[in-house]
């Protein structure tokens, strides 16, 4: 039985997508990358399609933090501080489960980000729910980025 781990999401299927991996053993992040050569322009946010999906556990979520040097050297972050991949954002009836990255670049610069750069990395994490919780009792995921909140 799979337990947890990244595929490539159709739309990218040959056309060279590396699938995340730990470069230490002690990492705990898996590296992800950029599908695509794409321009930052400064004090803008800008998505980034990554060519990836992730599958878990139902009591799991997979974090997404930018890298540290990217942020330190370059001004880069995440919008939203982290992102979070529900277990369920992955191959739901309306999205494939497309992992973006919405960067912000802070700096006064535009930065290149070419195809295969190492921008941000994965965590996989379990989290606990409150007693009589009825998550999982409504509807199913339809859509992409956000659609819970609609």
């Amino acid at each position: 039985m799979r337990k947890r781990g990244f595929e490539i999401v159709k739309a990218y299927e040959g056309k060279g997508i590396a699938l995340p991996i730990r470069k230490t053993g002690s990492s705990a992040g898996y590296d992800i990358e950029a599908a695509e050569t794409i321009t930052l322009p400064p004090q803008k946010i800008t998505v980034v399609a990554t060519g990836i999906k992730a599958y878990m556990q139902n009591d799991e979520y997979l974090g997404v933090h930018i890298r540290s040097g990217l942020s330190i050297k370059q001004g880069l972050a995440l919008i939203n501080g982290q992102g979070i991949i529900d277990a369920d954002y992955y191959d739901n009836p309306e999205n494939e489960g497309h992992i973006m990255l919405a960067i912000i670049n802070h700096g006064n610069a535009a930065v290149e980000v070419e195809k295969g750069m190492r921008l941000a990395q994965g965590i996989f994490y379990k989290y606990l729910t409150i007693d009589g919780d009825a998550a999982g009792k409504g509807q199913e995921r339809q859509g992409g980025m956000g659609s819970t909140g609609v």
